[in-house]
C-alpha cells in the first residue's frame, strides 16, 4: 500500500514551520530536515533513523522495516498529531545525522 496524499498532507501541516521536504521514492517518500535525511514514509507511517537522540525521545518505539527487503529497520512514529514534539525530536536527531552525499555533475570529465 503506497502512502496516500492525505497522510502526507497532514504529516506537512504538522511540521509547517519547519524546513522539512519530502522526497518522492517508488510511491513512497524520503523525509528531510534541513537538508539531511531522517527518515521515510511509507505505507502511511512515519519512520525515522535510530539515532541514539531518537531513541532517547522515544524509548518504548517499535523498530520496523520501512518495506519489505529493507536492510535495516527504523523507528516508527505513532504520534504524529503533536508537530512542536515532531519538530524537537528532528531537531535532535539533525547533529547525529550524516551529511548529504555531495551530488555528482552530469558531466563526464
Amino acid at each position: 500500500m503506497a502512502t496516500s496524499k492525505d497522510f502526507l498532507s497532514y504529516l506537512s501541516e504538522r511540521l509547517q514551520g519547519a524546513d522539512v521536504s519530502f522526497r518522492p521514492m517508488m510511491g513512497e517518500y524520503l523525509v528531510y530536515f534541513n537538508g539531511k535525511l531522517v527518515g521515510d514514509v511509507c505505507d502511511n507511517r512515519l519512520l525515522i533513523k535510530p539515532v541514539d537522540a531518537a531513541k532517547e525521545m522515544l524509548p518504548s518505539a517499535q523498530m520496523q522495516l520501512p518495506y519489505e527487503g529493507a536492510a535495516k529497520p527504523m523507528i516508527l512514529v505513532e504520534d504524529i498529531d503533536d508537530g512542536e514534539f515532531l519538530k524537537q525530536l528532528f531537531e535532535a536527531m539533525y547533529p547525529q545525522l550524516p551529511a548529504p552525499k555531495p551530488k555528482k555533475s552530469g558531466k563526464n570529465k
